[in-house]
């Protein structure tokens, strides 16, 4: 994961790949991504029986924020 200041900094990166430009997540919809019950329940004892719902909730959020395409799909 990279972290740049804006859309124009990856975009003039020597690394930059214009195939992945469906990766470009602001920082606020990384923050929610994130925020999630997959990132944040990890510990929990029933995580696993869980995981289902936790996965249906982020491909939830994905699609909110905007992020359908098959580049974010599992």
């Amino acid at each position: 994961m990279n972290l740049f200041r804006s859309e124009e900094h990856v975009r003039n990166w020597q690394g930059y790949d214009p195939t992945s430009d469906e990766g470009i997540l602001a920082l606020k919809d990384l923050v929610r991504v994130f925020s999630g019950n997959l990132f944040r329940k990890r510990l929990d004892p029933d995580y696993v029986s869980r995981s289902p719902e936790y996965i249906m909730e982020l491909l939830s959020t994905m699609s909110e924020i905007g992020k359908e395409r098959p580049f974010w799909k599992p």
